[in-house]
């Protein structure tokens, strides 16, 4: 029988709040969670569509220029605006992060491979608003980076708020962090399928079947988003070319390959090492940390005196590079210029991302190689475009560590199978030489130099991630150890503090040859010995370690 009662709107909230505890306490379900993926898909859609927008209206409001339109304003400005635009760009990016970030850092896709890894598929949510604000005002100002790392975690901070909202599961959060990130990149490049395989080759590491479903239909949803926008349209149309010279140039795109892994490893060691440069002056003349942003967009600007391309995102440069609008010597120059300043724009904490400085170098990288390779060989060689959108592919597939979802993106801009041919010729030898001298991509190269070593796997990474809190007995416990017995081995050294990790215990475990520890913790007021508050077993650590394993194996391969 129906409920005779009227379904008022006190009661249809007492019925929404109970549908929330239900969820909070079980998790959602199968077509919950759907629904709640199709929800992110279109909310990270509307914020990459809205970052994009902000950027265009700032740009127009500080340069005069119209979308990817900002070389033209740029040009035109006198050479102190050039410097002062920026620099105040800077400026308030640096108040910005001092006022909301503890380091000063900004937050972007490195941080979502953590949270994905370590932290239950949460990010800041704080930290992560004002790294959106801060970068938009970075790229609207003509700071040189791109919008793609900002909208990704703008995109994770939605799905961390649902997360939190329905007390997510690690499994529930890191899929609802992957349909974030599925509907951010597919909205970002109109490309439903690359925006589901990034997410799950990048963010996730991983294609559980599970996972599949609900990202796809975030992605979909954030092109739905684009395209409502944009409209649905290739981004670029390349001419056909004569089959059988483009199968005798596979050789010199497996070339173009190993050239482009070289430049992709040039532009990752330069942001890395101007980071390091920034915080060594930074440090010796003690600069507030505000004030380190804007230095670096005063000096992007001087470059800009010289070079006006590398201003801004810089599609507007690939632009000319894949319709073959520049000239060799025109294409490695700028080439240069533009590591340079992403190197100082990155370094000096202004804000964006790499995927778009990547996009452009690896543009003019293949330009200047098609144009060198076609006039040797022209009776073999087709369009130097061709050479540039493999190159294109090839450098941002080894700075992002994503060959297959870098292919597909490109084919979707494309519509081109044979392009897809030369890009994943390309892509094959420059990922092999880049993966040799970084951990596998930028992202957890950045990871690794904080001391996050996600890149090894989760064998590695989950000994500095598990406490040794979850494994303690309790004095008194059936297994413990008596208290007299843990003292004397806290006063032999065998004990570690509470907030220790697995890998500590496990490697104090093999270097004495020890079966128990002790567990201690400071005394208030820190003049007393150290108080034992438990024992750690060693075949317990090595449990709890198998266990940690055993639930990431289950995930990736449900």
């Amino acid at each position: 029988m129906t409920d005779p009662r009227p379904r008022t709107p006190s009661r249809i909230r007492r019925q929404i709040a109970l549908a929330v505890r239900r969820v909070r306490s079980r998790g959602p379900g199968q077509l919950l969670f759907w629904f709640m993926a199709f929800v992110l898909g279109v909310g990270a859609g509307l914020a990459a569509l809205g970052f994009r927008l902000g950027i265009v209206q700032l740009e127009r409001l500080l340069y005069g220029a119209t979308d990817s339109a900002v070389l033209t304003g740029a040009a035109d400005m006198p050479w102190y605006l050039l410097i002062a635009v920026p620099a105040l760009g800077g400026l308030i990016v640096g108040l910005i992060l001092h006022r909301f970030t503890a380091d000063g850092r900004v937050r972007a896709v490195a941080d979502v491979i953590e949270g994905a890894a370590l932290q239950r598929g949460r990010v800041e949510i704080r930290e992560g608003l004002a790294s959106a604000l801060a970068s938009l005002i970075t790229l609207g100002s003509g700071g040189s980076a791109g919008r793609e790392g900002p909208v990704v975690h703008l995109a994770a901070t939605l799905s961390t708020w649902m997360a939190v909202r329905i007390n997510a599961s690690g499994i529930t959060g890191r899929d609802l962090l992957g349909c974030a990130v599925a509907g951010a990149v597919s909205a970002s490049f109109n490309a439903p399928i690359a925006g589901a395989i990034f997410a799950m080759e990048v963010v996730l590491r991983h294609y559980a079947l599970h996972a599949f479903a609900p990202i796809a239909i975030a992605s979909v949803m954030g092109t739905v988003v684009n395209r409502h926008y944009f409209g649905d349209v290739a981004e670029f149309t390349l001419p056909v070319r004569n089959m059988l010279a483009f199968y005798w140039e596979i050789p010199a795109f497996l070339i173009l390959g190993l050239v482009s892994g070289l430049v992709a490893l040039a532009l990752m060691r330069s942001i890395f090492f101007a980071e390091d440069l920034a915080n060594d002056v930074q440090s010796r003349l003690r600069l507030p940390r505000w004030l380190r942003p804007a230095l670096a967009g005063a000096l992007v600007g001087a470059l800009a005196i010289y070079a006006p391309q590398v201003i801004g995102i810089g599609y507007e440069v690939t632009t000319l590079a894949l319709t073959g609008n520049m000239l060799l010597q025109e294409a490695i120059v700028i080439a240069v210029l533009k590591v340079v300043a992403v190197s100082i724009t990155l370094g000096g904490r202004m804000g964006g991302g790499v995927f778009s400085p990547a996009l452009v170098v690896g543009s003019l990288t293949g330009l200047a190689f098609g144009l060198i390779a076609t006039a040797l060989i022209p009776a073999y060689s087709g369009s130097a475009t061709t050479y540039a959108l493999a190159g294109l592919g090839a450098v941002a597939a080894s700075v992002l560590g994503a060959p297959v979802s870098t292919t597909v993106i490109v084919f979707e801009l494309t519509g081109d199978w044979q392009t897809a041919i030369a890009v994943m010729a390309a892509i094959s030898t420059a990922t092999a030489l880049t993966s040799r001298f970084v951990k596998r991509s930028f992202f957890l190269e950045q990871l690794n130099r904080r001391g996050v070593r996600i890149a090894q796997g989760p064998q590695e990474y989950l000994l500095h991630s598990v406490g040794v809190q979850h494994v303690v007995l309790r004095p008194g416990s059936p297994r413990a150890l008596p208290r007299a017995v843990l003292e004397d081995l806290a006063g032999e050294g065998l004990c570690l503090g509470r907030d220790a990790l697995l890998k500590e215990a496990l490697h104090l475990f093999r270097r004495t040859g020890a079966s128990y520890l002790a567990v201690v913790a400071p005394q208030a007021g820190g003049a007393e010995p150290p108080e034992v508050i438990g024992c750690l077993s060693h075949v317990d650590t090595l449990e709890a370690y198998n266990r940690a394993l055993a639930a990431i194996a289950a995930e990736e391969h449900s």
